[in-house]
């Protein structure tokens, strides 16, 4: 087991070996697995497809699908071939579907094009499959490092009390943890209490980090240090003891200067 140091700055030398180089899946193993669970999410795509007039028609169908899964994933089908520039975040949203028709209507692929495009693909169409495989598993690093985290501090501090969503879930408003704070709709990951739950010894932020770099860094880093400093303000204004906790891994904090930057944090 390697010696404990005293900083997160004396661990960079040998960061490689603290992280959690999170396995993924080797292509193009996945594809069996990902035509049988999306063949049926592009037949579906295609039924609409054929029916409807125009591309707004299209997807106005598309957000009457009932099932909340199928839904997401025939709208992420309609976005490749009709309006990659709608973002993704909007296309789930039931109540944005006329917004979206206004503000990105314009761009849509005329339906012709989008029946010719469709059509000239094999089903199921396997480069598709393999782009929607993609989204399936998306989060799920983040999900299980909290509910680890979770895990590892109860059995370590059994006489405290850590609330928040373990994997998927809302993120915790600051206006739940103090009803007076200054940016009531700052969302934060896990707050942790005294064993009476009167006390908040801490506030938490969590964050699995891909081997995404580049402007990601700063953003990350600079986001981060601007809620520690609200987060502190205000326990000094109130005189609380309150820490805040950064709960990260993965390997994008080995990408350029991430490390340094959370050193410096």
């Amino acid at each position: 087991m390697a010696e404990l140091l005293d900083s997160f700055a004396d661990y960079k030398a040998e960061g490689h070996t603290w992280i959690t180089l999170a396995t993924g899946e080797y292509y193009p193993d996945i594809l069996e697995d990902a035509c049988k669970l999306y063949q049926p999410v592009l037949e579906l795509f295609g039924q609409i497809l054929k029916s409807s007039a125009s591309s707004e028609i299209l997807f106005m169908q598309i957000v009457d699908i009932k099932e909340s899964w199928m839904r997401v994933q025939v709208s992420r089908v309609f976005r490749k071939y009709v309006s990659p520039g709608t973002p993704v975040e909007m296309l789930k949203r039931k109540s944005d579907a006329k917004l979206i028709c206004e503000r990105f209507g314009k761009g849509f692929r005329p339906i012709q094009e989008v029946q010719a495009a469709f059509n000239s693909r094999p089903m199921p169409d396997e480069a598709l499959c393999a782009v929607l495989w993609e989204y399936k598993s998306r989060g799920m690093k983040g999900y299980d490092l909290t509910e680890q985290f979770f895990t590892l501090f109860r059995s370590t501090f059994p006489d405290l009390s850590i609330k928040g969503p373990e994997r998927a879930g809302k993120d915790i408003l600051m206006k739940k943890v103090f009803s007076d704070y200054p940016n009531p709709t700052r969302p934060i990951d896990f707050v942790i209490y005294d064993k009476d739950e009167k006390d908040i010894l801490a506030i938490g932020l969590a964050r699995y980090d891909s081997d995404r770099g580049g402007a990601q860094e700063d953003d990350r880093t600079g986001g981060y240090a601007n809620v520690a400093n609200e987060i502190l303000a205000y326990a000094k204004e109130h005189n609380l003891k309150t820490k805040v906790i950064f709960l990260n891994d993965g390997p994008g904090l080995l990408l350029g200067s991430m490390w340094n930057d959370y050193v410096a944090l």
